[in-house]
């Protein structure tokens, strides 16, 4: 067996989902592996027949029938999240979807309470906001590096003592108010007997491993303070693979985007790009579009160890918008790679970001211009939101029944 750890480049939004469903529809896919995030994904997959959904934790190629999602250890679980999903993947015909899910014991809990903390604090940061997607999941993980003992997992959904402890002190801690405690205690003791709650990850066959938001967006590596509490590189499959091979594929557009606030060098408004399925939302805030960013994507290719192939989605748009160049390079600082967990040295940087400007070309042949500029094979093309608007280079993502390991 192959495995494929599919990676955004970009700050988001670059089309993972889509990507995903097309290597779960073309190649012998046992699992998708979800490796961070939570439920602020949101990863829009549209089939042939009409049928839309936008994943947040379920793996992106669900729509494929058999294809399992796991949620491993290093995602955070928002279970009535889940379950609203589960109902809309439901209604769509996919009856089956809670029997070929299952969860890491170890994954950390996003609760109602969480999310109210979240929204609290990032409303009181005013004009100063961090574009946070208001889901409760850095608020998670902040409660769970203060106090580890503390906070709730998923496997304290089978034991409801021990669960309605914790989520006492939490809800305590935090100074939220928010559903009854005993309420919440019900629903996820309720999820617990619907979901096969597992220790780690047990990989049965060929795997997509699916990540969430973008590298330029990691929690080290990103523009400090508008970054996600998450790491985004390839770290975390990789942890989960120990040591089985697995292709790597970044995924970018042939515009860069950016949901919220911070650093994006080539931003252009007057860009005659729209995205329907990123809207400008109470919490993100705006939905941003520049054009094509090969110096902030050659930093994120480095601060990942680079990949195996790239895929390049939005190519139709490209083709139809003449207005729409390539950046190679910046008047003002170029980023490089600190030292991880160096916040500080990121912070100073993202200064630098916002007064930097950007240098732009025309392109003719945007799949030669992104091969040249960041000096890696385009190995997937894609011209719509679909499996079908995909072409891929065989030899480079061949079936997984062809590939051995």
């Amino acid at each position: 067996m192959r495995h494929v750890i599919v990676v955004d480049l970009g700050y988001g939004d670059c089309g993972k989902g889509t990507v995903v469903d097309h290597l779960c529809a073309t190649r012998d896919v046992h699992t998708v592996v979800r490796f961070n995030g939570g439920a602020q994904a949101a990863h829009t997959v549209e089939l042939a027949d009409g049928r839309k959904h936008t994943f947040a934790q379920f793996g992106s190629g669900t729509f494929r029938p058999g294809v399992r999602t796991h949620l491993s250890r290093f995602v955070v679980v928002d279970p009535l999240a889940l379950a609203a999903e589960a109902d809309h993947l439901i209604g769509l015909g996919v009856h089956d979807v809670w029997q070929r899910l299952t969860v890491d014991r170890a994954a950390l809990l996003s609760t109602p309470y969480h999310r109210e903390a979240n929204r609290a604090r990032e409303i009181a940061r005013g004009a100063d906001r961090h574009g946070s997607c208001g889901m409760g999941v850095g608020e998670t993980m902040a409660y769970a590096l203060s106090r580890p003992d503390d906070a709730p997992r998923v496997g304290d959904c089978r034991t409801p003592a021990v669960l309605r402890a914790k989520l006492r002190r939490l809800r305590a801690a935090l100074g939220v108010g928010g559903p009854p405690v005993d309420a919440c205690v019900e629903a996820y003791t309720a999820f617990a007997a619907t979901v096969s709650i597992v220790d780690g990850l047990r990989i049965e066959g060929p795997c997509v491993f699916e990540g969430a938001q973008g590298v330029l967006l990691d929690e080290w590596h990103g523009f400090h303070p508008y970054t996600t509490w998450s790491t985004t590189t390839f770290a975390n499959a990789e942890t989960l693979l120990a040591g089985a091979p697995a292709y790597r594929l970044g995924v970018l557009r042939t515009f860069t985007t950016r949901h919220g606030a911070g650093p994006l060098v080539t931003e252009d408004p007057a860009l005659p790009v729209t995205d329907p399925n990123n809207p400008t939302n109470p919490w993100q805030g705006a939905f941003r579009v520049g054009h094509f960013d090969a110096v902030a994507h050659r930093y994120a290719l480095d601060v990942c160890g680079g990949v195996d192939g790239l895929a390049l989605t939005h190519l139709d748009t490209a083709e139809h918008t003449p207005q729409l160049r390539m950046c190679t390079g910046y008047d003002g600082t170029v980023p490089t790679r600190g030292v991880t967990g160096d916040l500080d040295r990121q912070e100073r940087l993202t200064r630098a970001l916002l007064a930097s400007r950007p240098r732009l070309t025309t392109v003719h042949d945007w799949t030669s211009a992104v091969e040249e500029q960041l000096a890696t094979p385009v190995v997937l093309q894609s011209r719509g939101p679909r499996s079908q608007d995909k072409t891929s280079t065989d030899s480079a993502l061949a079936p997984a029944t062809q590939l051995t390991c």
